[in-house]
């Protein structure tokens, strides 16, 4: 499919929409007063208008023919709703969309641009302490709204996979998409707090996910299908990749990603879910500018209460569990491994099957092929689970009856190529049983089809990992071509090198930025105290600076040599060990140099 690109100045901005009661507007013009502003309905025959007052913060519906002020006006695509920062609320609109396809009938767009509008004319009212601050958190609000990977529809419940759209009341079709959305995944849940209070106004906003979908048209012998994926990122416990790990107290994993993939043929529709997660119990793993920081087990804390929280949810929401756990079963990861283990057997519960799979182990030295091994292992365990099945008259022939709950250390890499190969074997059987494959033949011998498969499952790693680590996946390679290469691995190692720089000097920004996107930091405009400042204490430009004088002057006498050699090697000695010294000191207090998060205590992040 050709995606189709709406800019802010398309003549063709305002367009029909469906009549379903819960389905949203779909385009508005944004009318701005120095009272008010009017946000008005752009669908053919509606009158309806959002007015929100900028000093009262009111919101009313008012209709068209009542606005008689003179505005300036622009086109917008959609309200992800409102915030408040220091210099008070602020509006924040979408201002470009694009097309990723159709899912059984209905549009669904990614968010490209937005804009943040402030409701106060000015804010010379501000100290200059205040104007820093509040610019510092516009500059938040910004890298998480252009952190790539927001979706929406203005006629379509994204938030559910195909199996809980199935099997809901017509009560629940009747409920407008804000009311009916499942709040682990709608990322604009708190810019929307404004308007869940007001029924009338949620025709006006939609639930945006955050994540990855890719749909595509294919064809197999001859017979065109649609193919899609939909990841949804769980906003519950979200952050980046160090500062935010394991599970919290109410059972919400961290980095917690629920992957549908979808098939439709002739009208019937099938689909297979799976999710990801850290490992969920009580770990930390802080960035202290070692390479790979020592994951910490909290010793102070019952495991087995959060890890029973998050199972009760996962078997209540999708049934039976098997749990791929694809750590190292050796050295720092061991530990983790063997806690997982033992919290399974303890909770001694029939719905849950643990299976520990030493990826990088099997797979060494460029043996993929045994990554057949695992999928031979969980075979029978996967025709069990089944997947969700639909005919062309609607009946359903199939229930998916559990997922696969996979994990890493950090739920990207090794996760999403056991994903792709999973949901391989899932789409082959659905393709079969819908007539689309001849028994016998396989996915891998339709060499387009596969091509576009391992593209998209690869495209949607990177989009998950940009999202959490702040670089594309890792093995790639492996998910876009079946196999390991001598480039794919100088990319992970280019891609790793970025991932320790961001994980230690940026991702404490990263950070508060997602903390205060998502209402973890309220900011109170009234009783304002910054915890943005954060002074260091000497060690965090002395120590620096001596090791690169010292650094230097050691390559200095090494160019420029001394009369004899004996007072080179003292001088090179000298300097090299004063370097060596500074910076065995650094990576000593390294927790003291590293971006860390300012806007949340470390114990909630724990």
């Amino acid at each position: 499919m050709i995606p189709e690109v709406a800019d802010v100045s398309s003549p063709r901005h305002c367009r029909q929409t469906g009549g379903k009661m819960a389905s949203a507007y779909e385009s508005f013009k944004l009318r701005t007063t120095p009272e008010k502003f009017y946000i008005e309905a752009c669908d053919d025959g509606s009158e309806d208008v959002l007015a929100i007052d900028r000093v009262s913060t009111e919101m009313t519906l008012t209709v068209r023919r009542d606005i008689h002020a003179s505005a300036e006006t622009r086109p917008i695509y959609g309200l992800m709703g409102t915030i408040r920062l220091v210099a008070g609320m602020y509006l924040v609109v979408i201002t470009k969309k694009k097309k990723v396809g159709d899912l059984l009938g209905h549009a669904v767009w990614k968010a490209l641009d937005f804009d943040i509008i402030s409701y106060k004319k000015t804010i010379l009212h501000l100290t200059d302490n205040q104007m820093q601050d509040n610019k510092t958190f516009l500059s938040m609000i910004n890298n998480v709204l252009h952190t790539d990977g927001y979706y929406f529809a203005t006629d379509y419940d994204l938030t559910h996979t195909l199996q809980r759209l199935a099997n809901t009341s017509p009560e629940f079709q009747e409920m407008s998409l804000l009311e009916r959305a499942d709040q682990r995944f709608v990322w604009n849940g708190h810019l929307l707090r404004e308007f869940i209070a007001q029924p009338e106004l949620h025709k006006f906003v939609y639930p945006a996910v955050h994540g990855y979908i890719t749909m595509k048209s294919s064809c197999i012998n001859g017979k065109v299908f649609e193919w899609s994926i939909i990841s949804r990122r769980s906003c519950f416990r979200a952050g980046v990749r160090y500062h935010v790990r394991g599970v919290d107290s109410e059972g919400h994993a961290a980095n917690y990603v629920e992957t549908e993939q979808i098939v439709q043929y002739n009208s019937a529709k099938a689909s297979f879910v799976q999710t990801r997660g850290s490992i969920p119990f009580y770990w930390s793993q802080r960035p202290n500018l070692k390479y790979k920081p020592k994951p910490q087990i909290s010793k102070t804390v019952n495991h087995l209460d959060g890890f029973q929280r998050h199972f009760d949810s996962q078997i209540i929401l999708y049934g039976r569990q098997v749990i791929l756990n694809l750590i190292n079963q050796k050295g720092s990861e061991k530990p983790l491994e063997l806690a997982f283990d033992k919290l399974v057997t303890g909770l001694g519960n029939g719905m849950i099957k643990y299976i520990a799979f030493d990826f990088h182990k099997e797979c060494s030295r460029m043996r993929w092929h045994r990554l057949q091994i695992l999928l031979d292992m969980v075979a029978e365990m996967q025709d069990e689970l089944g997947y969700f099945l639909v005919d062309a008259d609607g009946k359903v022939l199939l229930n998916q009856e559990g997922t696969f709950r996979s994990n890493c250390m950090d739920c990207l890499d090794r996760t999403n190529v056991i994903q792709s190969l999973l949901a391989r074997r899932s789409l082959q059987s659905q393709l079969r049983r819908m007539g689309v494959l001849h028994m016998g033949q396989q996915i891998e011998e339709q060499a387009d089809f596969e091509k576009m498969y391992k593209n998209a499952w690869a495209d949607n790693a990177d989009a998950c990992a940009k999202q959490y680590a702040g670089t594309g996946a890792l093995k790639t390679d492996f998910t876009r071509t079946g196999k390991r290469t001598q480039w794919g691995l100088l990319m992970d190692g280019w891609n790793s090198m970025i991932r320790y720089y961001k994980n230690n000097f940026s991702d404490g920004f990263r950070q508060d930025s997602i903390d205060l996107f998502l209402g973890n930091y309220a900011v109170d405009e009234a009783d304002w105290t910054t915890p943005l400042r954060d002074p260091k204490d000497w060690k965090f430009l002395t120590l620096p600076i001596i090791m690169v004088v010292a650094f230097s002057m050691c390559i200095i006498c090494l160019l420029m040599a001394g009369d004899t050699w004996t007072e080179t090697l003292a001088y090179v000695l000298f300097w090299g060990t004063a370097s060596v010294v500074t910076g065995g000191l650094i990576l000593f207090n390294g927790l003291d140099f590293v971006d860390a998060p300012k806007l949340v205590q470390k114990e909630k992040l724990d």
